[in-house]
């Protein structure tokens, strides 16, 4: 009995004593729009434009957050369809991280290379975005923003 009493505190101080798991929080994404980025853009490199290259194009639109806590390290996923709907980018649905969301409504953009010649327009289909209540990923240190200077930009445009 006594045995059978220790591995039951042993096996309690094993479960506490693991990491906490992060689990995933669904959320969802409105006001989706797929435009080429501005010519001003630094990644929509214009003096490297040829045929057989990539053109940039910016996803934006809006995710809400309708818990009362953050959302960290947040992904997009949303299936790309040209003229004829067929997907732009083979099989592939996520198509960027936004970093954390707080609660609420928060607007995102995304830099997207789509092969050239793509006939257009673009559309949108089946957005979503899903992230943690815990961190899953190396995080940015406190003095350093959570996106890459590039998404910083376009963000702000």
């Amino acid at each position: 009995m006594m045995a059978c009493f220790w591995g039951f505190i042993f096996a309690i101080g094993v479960f506490f004593s693991l990491p906490t798991t992060a689990f995933a929080a669904n959320l969802q994404v409105s006001g989706i729009s797929i435009e080429p980025c501005p010519r001003a853009d630094v990644g929509s490199q214009p003096d490297f434009r040829r045929p057989l290259g990539a053109s940039c194009y910016a996803l934006r639109g809006e995710v809400i957050n309708s818990g009362s806590k953050p959302v960290v390290d947040t992904d997009v996923f949303a299936q790309i369809l040209d003229a004829s709907g067929e997907p732009v980018l083979q099989n592939r649905t996520r198509v960027g991280s936004i970093g954390d969301v707080p609660p609420g409504s928060s607007p995102f953009a995304l830099r997207l290379a789509v092969p050239a010649g793509t006939p257009g327009p673009l559309k949108v289909s089946n957005a979503k975005a899903k992230g943690f209540n815990a961190p899953v990923r190396a995080r940015a240190s406190a003095d350093e923003l959570d996106l890459l200077p590039l998404e910083q930009e376009l963000n702000l445009q």
